[in-house]
């Protein structure tokens, strides 16, 4: 599976066939000299030319198609039993991105396969940690296929209407022009958003028709004059192309918070500096910080530059949250000015990336739930909440990853491996050394070509689909009409096996307005007394 990384890539086709052609080379030889195994040669080496042929012209497996013949051993191996496969593939692999009921479920929707499963539950219902809904005797059925929520505050001039399931920030650069193409390909089939990520709005987000989450990083990428710095020319001209539904300003990510975006110099093609203004042969790091604002206040102001920019488009933020002080300087501008985002994207901790410090992707930054519950409580507490949408973003995967995020707290949910996964990925986490081998996460051509945008942009909307039908079989279950109307106790949590609680009863949601009268809630009294609108550090 790796053998990119053993033979130059654009040699391994030509390696691979010239190893049989010396071979059939070998029995025109002996057939030559009239011996007698003339023909051996030939048995055996038919089935494999034909079968090479086949892989190379197929368009539905990249693996099959980048490595010819070599390939389909991923496929025995899965044939024979899933577990010899993952086995091999996962052994010394701690903490892969999603266990392998979440693959299979992935897979199997990408696919339009059915998705059931035989002998019912696959998990110890008794273990500490184990999450389920309870259901209603007055089920419903509801319509997945209109499944929508709003986004656009009291000063937004063209809200967008988004789906509840979404692709999450990758960029071009990060990803393949292929897998640009099948993801905004995907979302314009099955009517969702894309987020383009930090590395700047490329043509393949726009060839491919879908409707766009313009980010805007610390790189300004795309939106950048000379000198690096944010050019509002720029980005006025791109931010009204009639893709680009939101925009959002990237504070930080998940997998690597407080640290710049990294792209490493062997992706970087000159198509893609060109795109985002950067030299050659060098890894693009994107600074830790923006320099256009350095204050809540400041942050804010931006927010409303971007939106007066786009005409009057959605435009929030992004962060994972860290310290708590610092959201509420935010929430206290927020107050003060009377500027508020239309969104907030929450990302979690657990984030993925295709290249991070290690000790930043495992121990810094709030985990999904945590950052979530935190972010909705104190935009309820200073009765913000209803103008601002919150967007969700960490390892969701399934309609009931989905619904628990739902519940305690998000408006609509951003997907990103689970994205990779339904277009091919399969986890060689490769993705920061250019060897991608299904051609996901490369800039190698000759890899990247076996990945079919047409094939795979199907894919992605069957997915997306799939997973939106399965949350409204779940929420019609519980009895409930809508998303909106999922609350924390909702969702049970087991604590160990004969004690349990709601997400109600495990953490304190405030009500509206809570931080804006005395007393504070004890949880928050500290963090509120140190936030200032003016400014990020602590004060006393």
């Amino acid at each position: 599976m790796y053998i990119a990384e053993l033979i130059e890539t654009r040699f391994r086709i030509l390696f691979i066939w010239s190893v049989v052609g010396i071979l059939v080379l070998t029995g025109i030889v002996f057939a030559a000299c009239d011996s007698a195994y003339a023909f051996g040669p030939w048995i055996v080496l038919g089935p494999i030319v034909v079968l090479g042929l086949m892989d190379m012209t197929q368009k539905k497996q990249a693996i099959r198609r980048n490595f010819p013949v070599l390939g389909r051993m991923r496929y025995l191996l899965e044939l024979i039993r899933p577990e010899v496969y993952q086995y091999f593939v996962e052994s010394d692999n701690e903490g892969v991105p999603f266990d392998r009921e979440h693959r299979s479920l992935i897979y199997q929707r990408a696919k339009n396969a059915r998705d059931t499963t035989p002998f019912g539950t696959k998990v110890n219902v008794y273990a500490p940690g184990y999450e389920w809904v309870n259901h209603s005797l007055q089920a419903k059925e509801i319509d997945a296929s209109n499944m929508r929520v709003t986004v656009g505050g009291p000063d937004c001039k063209q809200p967008y209407s988004c789906s509840l399931l979404n692709i999450s920030a990758m960029s071009f650069g990060s990803l393949s022009m292929n897998a640009i193409l099948a993801f905004s390909r995907g979302a314009k089939l099955g009517g969702f958003a894309h987020n383009t990520g930090e590395g700047g709005l490329s043509p393949y987000h726009l060839e491919g028709g879908g409707d766009l989450i313009w980010q805007i990083g610390t790189g300004y990428f795309s939106c950048r004059d000379e000198r690096g710095n944010f050019s509002p020319t720029k980005f006025a001209e791109r931010s009204v192309l009639p893709n680009v539904k939101m925009i959002e300003i990237k504070l930080s990510q998940g997998a690597k918070p407080g640290h710049g975006g990294i792209l490493p110099a062997a992706k970087v093609t000159a198509e893609i500096a060109e795109i985002r203004g950067v030299p050659m042969g060098k890894d693009v790091l994107s600074p830790p910080t923006h320099s256009e604002f350095s204050t809540p206040i400041g942050l804010l102001e931006f927010v409303k530059q971007l939106r007066d920019l786009s005409r009057g488009k959605p435009v929030g933020f992004k962060l994972c949250v860290g310290r708590r002080r610092e959201f509420l300087a935010i929430c206290k501008a927020m107050v003060q000015t009377g500027i508020t985002p239309d969104f907030i994207t929450v990302d979690g901790g657990e984030g993925g990336t295709g290249a991070a410090p290690l000790e930043f992707s495992n121990h810094i930054g709030a985990p999904l739930s945590e950052g979530l519950i935190f972010v909705h409580n104190a935009l309820v507490g200073y009765s913000l909440r209803s103008k601002i949408k919150i967007l969700a973003s960490g390892k969701v995967a399934s309609g009931f990853g989905m619904l628990k995020r739902l519940a305690i707290g998000a408006d609509v949910i951003m997907s990103a491996r689970a994205m990779m996964m339904s277009i091919g990925c399969i986890q060689a986490l490769k993705c920061n050394s250019n060897h991608c081998p299904v051609g996901v996460a490369t800039q190698d051509k000759h890899l990247m070509a076996g990945l079919d945008p047409t094939d795979k942009s199907v894919r992605v909307a069957n997915y997306q689909k799939q997973t939106i039908h399965s949350l409204a079989e779940m929420l019609g279950a519980l009895g409930l009409d809508s998303a909106q109307e999922l609350r924390p106790w909702h969702l049970m949590h087991r604590l160990s096996a004969n004690e349990t609680r709601h997400y109600g009863e495990l953490y304190n949601f405030l009500r509206d307005g809570d931080l804006l009268r005395d007393p504070l809630p004890l949880d928050y009294a500290r963090a509120c007394h140190s936030a200032s609108a003016e400014t990020f550090s602590h004060i006393d």
